[in-house]
Parts: C-alpha cells; sequence; structure tokens
C-alpha cells in the first residue's frame, strides 16, 4: 500500500500564494506518475494537473495555466503544487493521487491522499 499525505492549504487572499505539497509513505515504487486534483462544495472532483516520473511531463487544466507549477522531488517522494495569484473560484479541498502515468482523469490513478482545503477569500 502506498500511503500519500497533502499538506500546505489554508486560508489566503485572493492574489495570494500557496504551496501544497504531497508526501507519499509506503510501499512506493519508482516510476509513478503524480496528479493534483480538486474538488469543491457540491461539484465533482475534478483535474488539475499532473506530473510524470521524471518531470519532463507536466499537464494542466486551463484555468490554472500559468498560475499554478506542479513539480516534484524524488529523492523526498515529496510532490508540490505551487500555486499563484489565487481566485476565490480555486476554493477546494486539494487531492493528489498517483498512478502509472500522467493522465487527466481520476480513473487514471491508484492512490489517494485525504485531501486538504485551501480556501481564497475576496
Amino acid at each position: 500500500q502506498v500511503q500519500l499525505v497533502e499538506s500546505g492549504g489554508g486560508l489566503v487572499q485572493a492574489g495570494g500564494s500557496l504551496r501544497l505539497s504531497c508526501a507519499a509513505s509506503g510501499r512506493t515504487v519508482s516510476g509513478y506518475a503524480m496528479g493534483w486534483f480538486r474538488q469543491a462544495p457540491g461539484k465533482e472532483r475534478e483535474f488539475v494537473a499532473a506530473i510524470s516520473w521524471s518531470g519532463g511531463i507536466t499537464y494542466y487544466t486551463d484555468s490554472v495555466k500559468g498560475r499554478f507549477t506542479i513539480s516534484r522531488d524524488n529523492a523526498k517522494r515529496t510532490g508540490y503544487l505551487q500555486m499563484n495569484s489565487l481566485k476565490p473560484d480555486d476554493t477546494a479541498v486539494y487531492y493528489c493521487a498517483t498512478g502509472k502515468t500522467a493522465v487527466r482523469y481520476r480513473a487514471g490513478y491508484d492512490y489517494w491522499g485525504q485531501g486538504t482545503q485551501v480556501t481564497v477569500s475576496s
């Protein structure tokens, strides 16, 4: 089993920044991709960003392009989501997940964290 723990969420004003972290532990194996998803109240969980094992391939949903940056440190088994220029619409619970390849859909990921709340005030 793989355990994923997100951290770094919180309350921030519009225009501010937050950096989310996702630490992997347990039976981790090399070569896994990592994705970030978010779920706002009353909405389905949606894709935010994904990164390949090497970091050479990244994907973003259109609404965060130019504002969010996904990265990872494989030596630390940790992934990151740097979020800048935050907007109230970014308010959601953010989840990290790992899977075989970097994809944009939930079914492509095998393990999920418990989520971290991000609230952006106007």
